[in-house]
């Protein structure tokens, strides 16, 4: 990976941190010294326009403040974590250093990349409960107060939502009462039920006032299409079938549909959204924070693109290992962006270079299509996909064969996406058992490389035999979830407890 680019784009970061933070004031002998063009909770936020600011904001928390974090494609990413700890994805870096570590799931409460996300969401969500009661306390339209402070609950609440699924339960403070007072003690982790009880609080909340989607300058926020799939998820992992069901439904009654063409969900023409994202992270090839940097990590050294002319930076990073590759049907049009052979240059001329025949560790996963405005050779402005409807086809045809067997109802659901994106024929006859292989094969042919493979295999039972199927050993339950950062348990003098199996 680049580092010049990569300090350069931390030092912007910093530069427009420090802008929006509030300096406290200095004094001395009674004598406040005040700048009031500093920002500060005397003079910010006070109108719709700080209000708007300040809920942008906190959009930052999708890739938690840096290019590098939250739904990037480096390292600390969701979706490479999510690849990376399972069958999805290996990477040719290193051999027994930090990303083997992940495939082994050899995790332990100093492995920076799988603990940073503790501290910096339970960050943002203590931003985001300072937040709300300085909006509520603006004079301003309260039909869009209310958004606003709704699409900050759907933030909280998401952000939540990706702790509860790593770590479990965490303490998170909701209260601003608390917020405000440095002398409070650390708060104990809460109950399983407390916790999935204030993720859906805040999104149950946020849907009541958020519009059913975001279109326009405001494609990218959490709407109410959002919220629901978030829950769904939740529901999903708490097999929870029904309540699954029902908030499937509702996303369906939204009036989404599956793109004609796979390949567009993940191109230039996903920009300002389709029939099918339902969120997105808007990339900008420029900015610090919101870029897509999918491709250097994913594109072999050698690889040619040659409808961006070869523009592309290549760090020849990640592959699908060829066992989990071999579950593709060859016919299945998403093979597409999945690729046995790929495109080189030999003598200048472009080839296909079969990448099995030449010895590589897997296929190459090129989800993600170029930018043709080639502003930067490393960063797009292709928008990173976080939730779409064929997610939620597939899931609602996993819950409605857990509560009922393979129904009309169900088969509608995953042959929509095979027929639509893979371009396979429908499925038929097969019984409880045989659909739910098929949903779950559906699922990885569907979605790979999109953050959700992680939670599949936990839901399915999957996770550590997968480690222990690929050799690997010391490989225990306790890993189906991640151990919190060794500096909070320190920090609160034992309060918040370790996970169990971590020392």
């Amino acid at each position: 990976m680049k580092k010049s680019i990569r300090t350069k784009r931390w030092l912007r970061l910093a530069i427009l941190s420090l802008a929006t933070i509030p300096i406290l004031a200095a004094c001395e002998k009674d004598l406040a010294y005040k700048n009031n063009q500093e920002l500060n909770n005397e003079n910010y936020p006070k109108s719709a326009d700080d209000a708007n600011a300040a809920v942008t904001a906190m959009y930052s928390g999708m890739m938690q403040g840096a290019l590098w974090n939250g739904w990037s494609a480096a390292q600390a990413g969701y979706a490479t974590q999510a690849s990376q700890t399972t069958d999805e994805a290996v990477c040719y870096w290193d051999d027994g250093g930090s990303w083997t570590r992940l495939n082994a799931l050899n995790f332990d409460p100093d492995f920076g990349s799988i603990t940073r996300h503790y501290g910096s969401l339970v960050r943002y969500i203590s931003k985001i409960t300072g937040v709300i009661p300085q909006i509520e306390a603006i004079a301003m339209d309260d039909i869009l107060k209310k958004r606003y402070i709704g699409e900050l609950k759907a933030l909280r609440g998401y952000f939540m939502q990706i702790l509860y699924l790593y770590y479990g339960p965490v303490p998170v403070v909701l209260d601003p009462a608390i917020l405000n007072t440095p002398a409070s003690a650390a708060l104990p982790r809460p109950s399983t039920a407390d916790m999935v009880a204030l993720i859906e609080k805040d999104f149950t909340e946020a849907i009541s006032v958020l519009p059913d989607r975001f279109t326009g300058a405001d494609y990218g926020r959490f709407s109410k299409a959002a919220c629901l799939t978030s829950l769904m998820k939740l529901y999903m992992q708490e097999k929870r079938w029904q309540d699954a069901v029902d908030a499937g439904n509702q996303v369906k009654s939204i009036g989404f549909s599956l793109a004609a063409n796979y390949e567009d969900n993940f191109n230039i023409n996903n920009k300002g959204g389709n029939s099918e994202i339902i969120l997105a992270i808007v990339c900008n090839a420029t900015s610090p924070t919101n870029g897509n940097i999918y491709r250097p990590h994913y594109l072999p050294t050698d690889y040619y693109e040659v409808s961006n002319d070869g523009f592309d930076t290549a760090w020849g990073g990640y592959r699908m290992p060829w066992k989990t590759y071999d579950k593709f049907d060859q016919d299945d049009y998403r093979l597409k962006l999945l690729m046995q052979k790929y495109p080189t240059r030999k003598d200048g001329q472009v080839v296909l270079r079969d990448a099995r025949a030449g010895g590589d560790i897997g296929a190459v996963m090129m989800k993600y299509g170029p930018d043709p405005a080639k502003t930067s050779v490393e960063v797009s402005a292709v928008d990173i996909v976080v939730m779409r409807y064929a997610d939620v086809e597939l899931l609602m045809a996993e819950a409605l064969n857990e509560l009922n067997g393979p129904s009309s109802e169900a088969y509608a659901f995953i042959n929509d996406v095979r027929s639509i994106h893979g371009k396979l024929p429908a499925l038929s006859g097969l019984d409880q058992s045989g659909f739910r292989v098929a949903v779950q094969n559906e699922r990885l042919f569907e979605l790979w490389a999109e953050g959700v493979r992680r939670d599949d295999l936990i839901r399915w039972g999957q996770y550590i035999q997968r480690a222990k199927n690929d050799g690997y050993t010391n490989v225990d339950d306790h890993l189906i979830l991640y151990p919190l950062p060794r500096t909070a348990i320190n920090e609160s003098n034992g309060v918040i407890k370790q996970n169990p199996g971590y020392n």
